[in-house]
Formats: C-alpha cells, structure tokens, sequence
C-alpha cells in the first residue's frame, strides 16, 4: 500500500529543526542573494558573459554538440537516471520508487533542481548522505538550459546568458553549500540545451547529460506497459535510463518494479552515472 512506505519513509526521516533552517538558508531567492555578493562568483559570471553575448545558440535539442547520452560499459550494466523537477505542478516525492531502488539496492543518478531542493528540503539531506545514489544537477529554477530564451513544450528557457550561468553554475553551488560535493552532471529541464550552453558548461567544468532511453514517465498517467516496454526495449550495455521521482501519482514505480527484475533476468546489473563513463560527443 502506497501510504505505508509513506509512512515508513516519514518514520525514518522526521523533520527536524535543523533541517528547517538550513531550508531557509539554502531557499533559491536567499542563496541567489548570498551569490550576488560573492565576488568568485561575480567574476566568473561576468567572465562567461563577457565571452557568449555576442555567441549564436547554435542547434537546439537533447542530443547536440557536447552532450552525453550513455557511457562506457564492458559488461551488461545500465544506469537508471531519476529527475526530481519541481515547480507548481512537480514538486511529488515518489517515496516508494526510492524505497524500492533502497530495498532492492539499486545505485541510481538523481538530478536534483533547486526548486525541489526547497520542497523537501530534509528529504534532499538524507538522499545526499546515501551512497546508494548520486547527487547531480537538474537546475536552479528547471528551466531549459538556452541562451535566447529557446522554449520546449511549454517551459521557457534561460533568456540570456546571465540567467543561463545561473541556471546550472548557481544550482551546482547550491548542491555543493549543502552537501559538501560540487555535481559534475547537469541535465537540462526538458533535456533541451543549445551547443552554446552545452560549450559553457564544458568551459565550467561540468558534463551536460541528455538520455538514451526514454521510459516516457514525463507524459502525465502513460500505462504501466508502456513505461516498461520503452525500457526494456532500449536497454544495452552502456544506456543511459531516464525516469521521474517527483510525480507519485504517475506510474514509474509500478513499472520499475517490472523492469527490474526482467532486466536482472537478462544478465543487466545497474551502476551510477559517473562522468568517467561518459561517452563524448
């Protein structure tokens, strides 16, 4: 039953008062306050904009110039991505996906937007201390990763370059503040970037990270089956999964408990993303 792993997760992980100021710390508009009067990060903003305002944005999409979408894998390993979006409408805690990936012991890659990051702000905390998964960057504000304001089904982009530096670099200390570890992967809200964006992630260090299967759990109530058969059908040595933690009511936890065991079955074992894996485009 759903509201028992609710209810066993609440248990485990009760709010605290701790927790409850470094919310208010690390909430986006103070951490955005706190950026602005650091004089590193100033500098290297002023230093990225100085260099991509007269820059053309190039090819706009999820698979462009200096973006990755699997990794190297000798053996039948595959690696599970999970986005927790945020915003009005996606800001859900999938409790029993990641008690499932927990009870089962599967490591898997977590991008993480600031947005979220506010909304469960202790669950964020305990999430970061499990080496079971890793913590990575999905945005400041989940915003398409562009630098003229490019949109994607629906979502406005950053609109300049300044907003766009915010975006990944802002969202990336952000994690770093809290968690005493800077995220080296960044996927774009929508995983739409253009190639500018994509170079200045490179130029700051980061790896942008798109996908190479589609599980399809971001169409709001897609079928069980569905959500399966993308996976299963995708799946090779080296893909790169990617799937949701913030919309419980959808199904990627029924179809995870699915996937799972059919692709242990075909000889699949499930690895964290790590940036030395990646394949270059």
């Amino acid at each position: 039953m759903k509201n028992s792993f609710i209810v066993k997760w609440c248990c485990i992980f009760a709010f605290n008062s701790g927790f409850g100021q470094g919310a208010k710390e690390f909430a986006n508009p103070v951490f955005l306050k706190k950026l602005i009067q650091d004089s590193g990060y100033v500098q290297l903003k002023r230093k990225v904009c100085n260099e991509f305002h007269l820059t053309r944005p190039g090819q706009w999409g999820e698979f462009v110039a200096g973006v990755d979408e699997d990794f190297f894998a000798k053996d039948k390993f595959i690696a599970f991505t999970f986005d927790a979006c945020g915003g009005e409408k996606g800001t859900g805690f999938d409790y029993e996906l990641i008690n499932f990936l927990k009870a089962e012991k599967i490591p898997a890659t977590l991008f993480f937007t600031g947005k979220w990051i506010d909304a469960h702000f202790s669950d964020f905390i305990i999430l970061s201390k499990d080496t079971l998964f890793e913590i990575e960057n999905h945005g400041l504000m989940h915003r398409p990763f562009a630098i003229n304001g490019e949109s994607e089904y629906g979502i406005h982009g950053t609109p300049d370059v300044a907003d766009a530096f915010d975006e990944i670099e802002g969202n990336a200390r952000k994690i770093e503040a809290i968690t005493g570890r800077k995220p080296y992967l960044y996927r774009s809200a929508t995983a739409f970037v253009d190639e500018s964006c994509a170079k200045m992630a490179g130029q700051l260090g980061i790896k942008v990270v798109s996908f190479q299967v589609l599980s399809g759990d971001a169409v709001p109530n897609t079928p069980t089956t569905v959500l399966v058969e993308n996976v299963l059908k995708g799946a090779k040595p080296g893909a790169l999964v990617i799937m949701h933690m913030n919309h419980p009511e959808w199904n990627t936890f029924e179809a995870i408990k699915e996937i799972v065991p059919e692709l242990r079955k075909q000889g699949y074992g499930f690895v964290q993303l790590k940036s030395e894996k990646l394949k270059s485009r």
